[in-house]
């Protein structure tokens, strides 16, 4: 299996920037070399809300109001609430990098064939729009746990995370990991908007099967590199109904991504509202948010990181840095930490650790 930290031997140009994960020389994991480590970022909070203020003003008796003037605002605050609601039926996809040259920088596909899950684990085929077949797999806890749903990197496949999904289990949380167009098992040609609308519907199909199968959990959305594009626009999208979210060495910007995979989109006359404007999508995010990202990364620079943190809209936000750690060496680096890290974010938003939970079990001991 292919390493996040391992080194390429061919020509860089043609190796995709983002490798799939391995355990063969991961830190702090059993088989592994050093020390694993990571350094707890910035963890910031908005403070509370100032206290009103008293404005003094003549005292005045209320003016009357017409019913034409009151049904005027609430027909108001209904549209306004709407936009919020159903934002996703307007946020606009991103055609304008479905051009050869772009798709071949973004994307490196691989074909796998549709694989038996390992054990714990089940496959999940979803249809997208047009019929086009999407391999998900699903490692399964327990059935009231919270569930990540994850978007991966643009060099990884569905199968990459067998040895890893066991570790969200592990510690009681359902791990669905889904595949773009011509990953894995699934079907077609990926493309930058394909990617997002499959997303969407990826999403909406994943909600209604946990609902039919009696999963109950809170449900919180993750992507990895490319696959922060995906998370990011759901989040903004779906913020009633998503709990949390994750980004592992996401990007704010996509020009600088595409400079740096040797796409000059500047000069294709594209601006990046045109592209997968993850910096304005973020700003809708209310939600918990935690961000994590490898102190050496020079695919996407720790930069990237700092400014989705400044531009998140949520009010409970994290910004954590793996000190040593590139873009495919994070998860080496930090090892189990990694892990229980995640698990600490989780528990804050399902309240799994809280003082009500912690009096709930001490009175459970009591009785037993």
């Amino acid at each position: 299996m292919p390493s996040r930290s391992s080194t390429p031997t061919e020509d860089p140009s043609r190796k995709p920037p983002c490798r799939s994960p391995s355990w063969l020389k991961c830190p702090g994991i059993p088989g592994g070399r050093n020390k694993s480590r990571i350094m707890r970022g910035y963890h910031h909070y908005a403070l509370a809300r100032p206290a009103a203020r008293r404005h003094l003003a003549p005292s005045c008796r209320a003016a009357k109001r017409s019913p034409t003037l009151i049904l005027a605002m609430v027909c108001w605050m209904l549209c306004l609430a709407n936009s919020f609601l159903f934002a996703e039926e307007i946020m606009p996809e991103p055609h304008a990098l479905d051009r050869p040259e772009i798709l071949r920088a973004l994307f490196h596909p691989q074909q796998t064939g549709r694989s038996e899950p390992p054990a714990g684990a089940l496959n999940l085929d979803l249809p997208m729009d047009d019929g086009v077949i999407i391999g998900c797999r699903l490692f399964t806890a327990a059935k009231d746990a919270p569930l990540i749903l994850f978007f991966h990197g643009n060099g990884e496949t569905v199968p990459d995370y067998d040895d890893i999904g066991p570790h969200y289990t592990a510690r009681q949380i359902n791990f669905l990991v889904a595949d773009y167009r011509g990953y894995g098992w699934s079907g077609g040609k990926p493309s930058a908007s394909s990617m997002i609308r499959d997303g969407r519907i990826i999403y909406r199909a994943v909600r209604q099967w946990l609902q039919d199968n009696g999963y109950s959990g809170k449900l919180l959305v993750m992507g990895r590199s490319l696959g922060s594009a995906c998370a990011i626009d759901l989040t903004a999208a779906n913020n009633a109904e998503i709990s949390g979210l994750l980004i592992e060495s996401g990007f704010a910007e996509t020009i600088p991504l595409a400079r740096t995979l040797g796409i000059d989109l500047a000069a294709l006359g594209l601006a990046e509202k045109d592209c997968f404007n993850n910096i304005g999508k973020i700003e809708k995010v209310t939600k918990p948010t935690y961000i994590l990202h490898g102190q050496r990364d020079t695919l996407i620079p720790l930069r990237q990181a700092e400014m989705l943190h400044a531009a998140c809209g949520a009010r409970s936000k994290e910004l954590q840095i793996v000190p040593g750690a590139d873009h495919n060496s994070l998860l080496a680096v930090a090892g189990m930490l990694y892990f229980q890290e995640i698990k600490r974010f989780v528990d804050k938003i399902t309240g799994a650790n809280d003082w009500r939970s912690s009096r709930k079990q001490f009175k459970n001991k009591q009785k037993n």
